[in-house]
């Protein structure tokens, strides 16, 4: 099994500029050498309602990872135009360095009349993994005949055999709560030879454990022949008024990517008993740095209250 120590929180975005008002939602390092660069969503002020969701980053002093070096001051891409599936919100969730690019799979959020909104995944490019253009104006990854609505959070991973692996998550329904209508998605797989074109299948691959359970943004690591995935998941109503309902995390083994066993009794790290994540735990992604396994997490209501980071301890 694993024990992740917690180190505490790192940053929380406080008004820092007006499209970084609040939210550090799905962080994700990306090593620079001498700084960790650490990726994040961020959201600007609720006006009627209604929020716009940006991407930005903290760079991170390696040696001591509470150390913030820079925040962006803008950013990291324009949002789309009139009508594209990325006009109300870019939410980056992972970064891949490749050939001397950057390329950022990120989320686009778009509104609909019957539901609040659509998520769908698109791909930036940059030079210099600070400010990303768009590769074209619809989506990566966008509905299909088994996927209709909210492909999203894709975490791509490229390995030495070139293959490409993504692991996103895609809607089940749409499941009506008390006051207002709430997403139910599942994590999905899928396979490219070059990060571009991608064979999926939309077969949730890890099964459900709560009722109307949700999962996205797993997080892999790769320990002699076994893949890990952890992963956060919720109950699919009533998650934002009851605790014990919200965000956590889980955990599940596979050999070939394809078959996962689940067993969250070996995810090594819950909700804490005060702070920043006492309500909630999600949206994890491990980084190996300096021989250590270091996960990054968001904290309380979809990171509102700020992200941390804790330090793998197997035993």
């Amino acid at each position: 099994m694993f024990k992740w120590n917690k180190k505490g929180l790192i940053f929380k975005a406080d008004n820092n500029y007006p499209w970084m008002y609040s939210h550090t939602q799905c962080p994700f390092p990306v090593d620079f050498g001498d700084f960790i660069r650490l990726y994040f969503a961020t959201r600007e002020k609720y006006q009627n309602d209604m929020v716009r969701a940006y991407g930005g980053f903290v760079d991170l002093d390696r040696k001591d990872l509470h150390k913030i070096l820079r925040i962006s001051d803008k950013p990291l891409m324009e949002l789309g135009g009139i009508g594209e599936f990325d006009e109300f919100g870019s939410m980056p969730i992972s970064v891949v360095p490749h050939n001397g690019e950057y390329l950022l799979y990120y989320v686009g959020w778009t509104r609909h009349y019957s539901t609040p909104y659509d998520w769908e995944i698109g791909l930036a490019k940059s030079k210099d993994g600070e400010r990303f253009e768009k590769v074209g104006k619809g989506p990566l990854l966008g509905p299909t005949i088994n996927e209709p609505y909210l492909n999203s959070t894709p975490v791509v991973y490229k390995f030495a055999d070139d293959d490409w692996h993504m692991f996103y998550h895609t809607g089940i329904r749409w499941l009506k709560g008390e006051n207002k209508l709430e997403s139910q998605y599942k994590i999905v797989y899928a396979h490219s030879k070059d990060g571009i074109n991608w064979d999926r299948n939309g077969i949730p691959i890890i099964p459900e454990k709560v009722e109307n359970e949700c999962q996205t943004t797993p997080a892999m690591i790769k320990i002699n022949d076994t893949y890990h995935v952890f992963f956060c998941y919720r109950h699919g109503l009533n998650f934002r008024e009851e605790k014990e309902k919200g965000y956590r995390i889980g955990y599940a083994y596979s050999k070939d990517l394809k078959n996962w066993t689940r067993d969250d009794s070996k995810a090594g790290i819950d909700i804490s008993e005060s702070g920043f994540d006492d309500v909630m735990l999600e949206y994890p992604h491990i980084k190996e740095i300096d021989g250590k396994y270091i996960m990054f997490y968001s904290g309380n209501y979809f990171g509102k209250e700020g992200m941390g980071y804790a330090e793998l301890e197997i035993v």
